[in-house]
């Protein structure tokens, strides 16, 4: 990842290979005419036309022996009556590209001295040094010949006066920490089968728990099966390794306060089993823990930021694998709480593991439990590639989730759980079964998982869509883009006690 600082150092005198400044429409005159006597090439720019503000536009100026650094980089953000923290990620993204392209490897942008559009500068700068660090991900240490994909290796944000240097520290940390969590949930995702299994998953949440300070403890095959896990043990009965529970505690303050539970799918891949998938794009299902990655991803970031909450990840590991001892449909299955399920397609296996996990998480006694899992093709035929499906049974919980989409632009959508749509999974023969067919198949899902949750606020996510993109976006890389992270870390950074009165789904 990019490294971000802050120095107490005037722009104009700070020694990086270009600076970025940002301007709305409106604003073009205004920053000519601060800048003609210092660098005339900017008014140059604004007369030819070149220089505009308008969305995502990006113009280089050289500034020959003006400032210390070569080339100013002025990225536009739109009419200032429609800006918003995301016009701001986008215009930090094309520009860190552009910068990128030219072989930029130091970029120093200034802090902010005012609100603009209603939005903070404290906002302004965490939303900027977001879609600039983040655009600069790419997933090629596989890659053995040279490549020709400079990326921006380094961020100063420049505080003139030791008042701000004061005032946008915290900014600066927290984002650098919040971009580590996002990077490292990209890896997990993007990482090969043969790299990341369930084995290795857990190790890498060791790793992340020993450098954020989290605890990390992983049930193995023996200890699955004393719990009764069997969601879990059916899923992974095709696989040459053994399944794994990975336990994740972080306790910023008092262990009396009860936690915040997060769950998070970890099929490590998916080939569907017995009820196999096409061979077509089915390399993708190596991100099909995602969930889990993302759960990783947000306990790094809460640790290290050490909120003042409890919270515990929890994330059952498997891979879904076709053999001769692998669940087929028709099997029944019983699971940690006791109930049963009948397997009606064994491609609908991320809600088995999930069962059990939700089970578990009962015995936290928790604030609220939130799930994670790229559970369900129907969910991207409903939302596509551009929200997360969102289902509970809690309404202040829900809300709040959806604030945080907003303003993290993890966006997402709810959808019912209207009672009618259970008869698509009824057995005959078991409590439930595990999938009620195409119609409404997101929803069936989320009330499969409703019959296995406790007495607590539940919310879950189909990350099923937003996790894994066909295509690089403005801050986005094309495969496992680490949804969920910046979402959980909104919701956790102000959390308070959720009101007693769990609402009905609409």
């Amino acid at each position: 990842m990019p490294s971000i600082e802050l120095r107490r150092k005037d722009w104009k005198a700070v020694d990086a290979d270009a600076v970025l400044l940002f301007v709305t429409e409106e604003r073009v005159p205004e920053l000519s005419r601060s800048l003609a006597e210092l660098i005339p090439a900017v008014d140059d720019a604004r007369r030819s036309g070149d220089l505009t503000g308008k969305a995502k536009s990006v113009v280089v100026i050289y500034a020959g022996k003006a400032i210390r650094a070569p080339r100013l980089l002025i990225a536009g953000l739109g009419p200032e009556a429609r800006l918003s923290l995301e016009t701001i990620r986008r215009a930090a993204a094309s520009a860190a590209k552009r910068a990128a392209q030219l072989r930029i490897q130091h970029l120093a942008l200034p802090t902010p001295t005012e609100d603009l559009g209603g939005i903070r500068p404290e906002d302004f700068l965490q939303a900027a040094l977001e879609g600039a660090v983040l655009s600069q991900y790419r997933f090629a240490k596989y890659i053995t010949t040279q490549q020709d994909n400079g990326l921006v290796e380094r961020f100063t944000v420049c505080a003139p006066h030791t008042a701000e240097q004061r005032r946008f520290q915290p900014v600066v940390e927290f984002t650098r920490t919040l971009c580590e969590g996002v990077f490292l949930t990209r890896d997990l995702a993007n990482a090969p089968p043969n790299e990341i299994y369930p084995e290795t998953l857990a190790e890498r949440a060791r790793e992340a728990g020993n450098r954020a300070g989290f605890s990390v403890r992983v049930l193995n095959k023996a200890q699955i099966e004393r719990l009764g896990m069997g969601g879990l043990l059916g899923v992974n009965r095709g696989s040459a390794r053994p399944p794994v529970f990975i336990i994740m505690e972080y306790w910023g303050t008092r262990r009396s306060q009860p936690p915040i539970v997060l769950v998070g799918k970890g099929i490590t891949f998916d080939t569907g089993g017995i009820s196999l998938k096409p061979a077509a794009n089915m390399s993708e299902m190596k991100a099909d823990m995602h969930g889990a990655a993302s759960v990783i991803g947000t306990l790094y970031v809460v640790a290290r930021l050490r909120l003042p909450l409890n919270l515990v990840g929890l994330v059952p590991a498997t891979e879904n694998m076709p053999s001769g001892s692998a669940m087929v449909p028709g099997d029944i299955l019983r699971f940690l709480n006791g109930k049963t399920a009948e397997i009606e397609n064994t491609d609908a296996e991320g809600r088995l593991i999930l069962a059990d996990a939700l089970a578990y998480a009962e015995r936290y006694k928790p604030q609220a439990v939130i799930d994670l899992a790229t559970l369900t093709g129907a969910c991207v035929v409903a939302l596509g590639h551009v929200a997360s499906g969102l289902f509970g049974n809690h309404r202040e919980l829900l809300e709040r989730l959806k604030r945080a989409g907003e303003r993290t632009y993890e966006r997402v959508w709810e959808l019912p759980l209207y009672e009618e749509y259970g008869e698509l999974i009824k057995s005959d023969v078991a409590d439930v079964k595990n999938s009620g067919g195409r119609p409404a198949g997101a929803i069936t899902a989320a009330l499969f998982l409703k019959h296995f949750i406790g007495d607590y606020p539940w919310a879950h996510l189909d990350i099923a869509g937003t996790a894994i993109a066909p295509k690089e976006t403005d801050y986005m890389p094309k495969g496992g883009t680490g949804v969920g992270v910046r979402l959980l870390v909104e919701l956790l950074r102000t959390w308070e006690p959720l009101p007693p009165d769990p609402a009905t789904s609409p």
